[in-house]
């Protein structure tokens, strides 16, 4: 047992003065005004031989890219290992792009540009190449500045202190996966329907609590673990850093700015903080095909969770619950033991039948000749991604089978920490926390990587959007794997005493 060191740092990644790509949705936004600035908060953790510096980042993920160029950014005589470092996201989806619209939109609109009949151009919903706007490679390299600043920081602050862990509940994440009795499943789905059946999983209002001290038992920081993406606001047009970004500044209007607040998101790839059975449309216009509603019954609800009312109310129920849990700390742990595992997992390639190509090319040329004549826009990419994305994946798989994928688990004391770069449905979550042989298991998904969502055989077969082969890199079989990869490195690490 040795002595616990933290240290805490928060980084603005507001671009002052500029505007930003906004990211996560299939049409184009820029930023305008700052609704809830957007950060990048690191706590080092040290004790004994080991170390862990976590970058929570308020971005709608953290590239392999991003992460290596952070890694490489870090002066040389930054004190700790650098594969010690890792960064995650909360997933909000009124952050800065950095990498264009990223690859795997690329791709979609590679395989389908091949099949576009000639004369039809794709026309953005917003088209702005204004010299203001902070995007590509001058904004990655803005945030690789802004992460290795908040890493180091965080290093040097470190001094002597305590925790104490905490448990808290909060309805915040809810089934956003809708199904039918054919055996379909869909995103976003219409639950007033008589064909409607069930949310295809349950949820989790848990909330893992960690709490920092200094010494003299002197709140520093809290971490809190939270089953549902970040992602109220995701239609909107201004910066944000959503519910967390609101119930970080709950925390330090009451207990002062130096307080750290590292948001972390546990596997939630088919949550979302809306309640789908009692739908409260929204206050703003959705440029999303896959989010409509027929008819719209008013419900004695929660506000729209689509707007800021929405945010504040989630950031209140997490806020408050972990105001009532610091009120009854009572066991403070100054001396214990920190062990960290860095591995890398190869993970199978979810794969195309040649038929399901040949279904997917028919599907999209069969599109064109029924839709009217002219351009195509981020409509037609949300109709077509299954299609276009299926041809793409059937391409890459003849040159790779495996996506080699960087996790990590650690024990502070009888808690253990686990990453997966995924939107990781929630069941798998549940599976591991159930197994895991620590008193408490905190979970971080979309961490040092970014390879999309990763369902469940049940939502594979009830398909759409999430589910698609081309929604992400792995299948269940893949997810299966990580389970078991993850429960057996958690519990050597309290098996081996």
């Amino acid at each position: 047992m040795n002595q616990i060191k933290f240290g805490w740092s928060e980084v603005s990644i507001v671009p002052e003065g500029r505007r930003v790509d906004l990211v996560g949705q299939f049409y184009e936004r820029i930023s305008g005004d700052v609704e809830t600035p957007i950060a990048v908060t690191a706590l080092a953790m040290e004790c004994g031989n080991d170390c862990m510096i976590h970058v929570a980042c308020d971005l709608v993920s953290t590239s392999r890219k991003l992460l290596n160029a952070v890694r490489d950014a870090l002066p040389a005589d930054c004190g700790f290992p650098k594969e010690k470092l890792i960064i995650s996201a909360i997933h909000t989806h009124t952050s800065m792009g950095y990498e264009g619209r990223g690859d795997s939109f690329a791709n979609f609109r590679q395989k389908l540009d091949e099949l576009t009949p000639e004369g039809c151009k794709y026309v953005q919903l917003v088209h702005d190449e204004s010299p203001d706007i902070l995007r590509g490679e001058e904004a990655k390299a803005f945030l690789v500045e802004r992460i290795v600043k908040a890493a180091c920081e965080a290093w040097a602050n470190r001094k002597a202190g305590m925790y104490a862990c905490a448990f808290g509940r909060a309805a915040v994440g809810m089934c956003r996966r809708v199904c039918y009795d054919d055996g379909s499943a869909k995103m976003w789905g219409d639950s007033n329907s008589a064909n409607f059946t069930e949310l295809e999983s349950g949820n989790d209002s848990g909330i893992e609590m960690l709490f920092t001290y200094d010494l003299d038992k002197k709140l520093t920081g809290v971490i809190a673990n939270v089953a549902c993406p970040a992602q109220v606001l995701e239609h909107q047009s201004f910066i944000s850093s959503d519910y967390m970004g609101k119930v970080r500044e709950r925390i330090q209007a009451k207990y002062g700015k130096d307080v750290g607040f590292l948001g972390l998101i546990s596997p939630a790839g088919d949550m979302c903080p809306r309640d789908l059975v009692r739908w409260v449309d929204a206050e703003i216009k959705l440029n999303d095909p896959n989010i409509s509603r027929e008819t719209i019954i008013p419900r004695r609800a929660d506000p729209s969770m689509f707007d800021v009312s929405g945010c504040e109310k989630v950031a209140r129920r997490v806020s408050d619950e972990i105001f009532y849990e610091l009120e009854d700390v009572k066991e403070y742990v100054s001396e214990t033991v920190l062990i960290l595992k860095t591995m890398t997992v190869d993970l199978p390639v979810r794969r195309v039948t040649p038929e399901e190509r040949d279904r997917a090319e028919e599907a999209i040329r069969t599109y064109f000749e029924r839709r009217p004549a002219g351009d195509i826009n981020f409509e037609d990419n949300a109709r077509l991604q299954i299609h276009s994305g299926t041809l793409s994946r059937f391409e890459l798989q003849k040159t790779k089978n495996i996506y080699d994928v960087e996790i990590h688990v650690a024990r502070l004391g009888d808690v253990a920490f686990a990453t997966n770069p995924f939107e990781l449905f929630l069941n798998y979550g549940n599976q591991i926390r159930a197994r895991s042989l620590a008193k408490q298991t905190f979970m971080t998904q979309l961490c040092c990587g970014s390879y999309g969502y990763l369902p469940t055989e049940k939502a594979e077969k009830g398909s759409h959007y999430s589910a698609f082969v081309s929604s992400g890199t792995t299948g269940h079989v893949g997810g299966d794997m990580l389970v078991r990869k993850t429960l057996k490195e958690i519990n050597e690490l309290f098996t081996e005493e």
